[in-house]
């Protein structure tokens, strides 16, 4: 009767950035296979999945911007992906692996003890409806920033508001109307162009 061969499971960490990704991959006994690095880019990260990853793999990053598509990408060539916390996973590399550097061979080393602080997976509806609420946030932060900056030119040349509500009906009719140097009227002006087409994009995000 012949014997079933075990299968090797190798423990990959990745660190993910902006542009670039390193990766280390160990053994079941903890010593260093490989280490790569790529560009950050689909096609990239494709490749390497496809020339350096097996079916059994265990691959582990830590939560960041872009950390989900790179698990898209991941989740269908190996056996794991496990995305961690990186404040809690920085507290246990010091506690653990006696290291502050939480790099590639840390999260493939704290994956391979069973170490890593795993952080709930959303779903991809979910995942779109936190993309959309993050960008009206920031639009409602750019639209907080260009109005603090009208009310500075006001600031800078001694002018009170006449309005409770400097961007109300009457308030943006003012603004429009009133008699200012060159300067102030170009600034003045910007802004409320500005303001408007951010107040259209921030109405079209459903």
């Amino acid at each position: 009767m012949g014997k079933h061969r075990k299968q090797v499971v190798r423990y990959v960490g990745m660190d993910i950035h902006k542009e670039i990704a390193v990766s280390c991959i160990l053994d079941e006994k903890g010593m260093v296979l490989q280490r790569h690095r790529c560009s950050c880019t689909r096609e990239a990260l494709e490749q390497f999945s496809r020339c350096y990853l097996q079916a059994t793999d265990k691959v582990a990053l830590e939560a960041t911007t872009n950390t989900w598509a790179v698990v898209e990408i991941l989740k269908p060539l190996v056996a794991e992906v496990v995305v961690s916390n990186p404040l809690k996973t920085k507290a246990i590399a010091e506690a653990k692996i006696k290291t502050d550097k939480v790099d590639a061979e840390v999260l493939a080393q704290l994956l391979r003890c069973d170490f890593l602080p795993r952080v709930w997976e959303p779903p991809v509806a979910t995942q779109v409806l936190r993309r959309v609420t993050a960008r009206r946030a920031a639009l409602v932060m750019d639209k907080t920033a260009i109005k603090n900056r009208l009310h500075a030119v006001l600031h800078q040349r001694l002018i009170p508001c006449p309005f409770t509500d400097l961007f109300g009906v009457q308030g943006r009719h003012w603004l429009q109307t009133l008699s200012l140097d060159t300067d102030g009227r170009a600034s003045v002006d910007s802004d409320l162009r500005l303001l408007g087409t951010l107040k259209q994009l921030a109405t079209a995000i459903v």
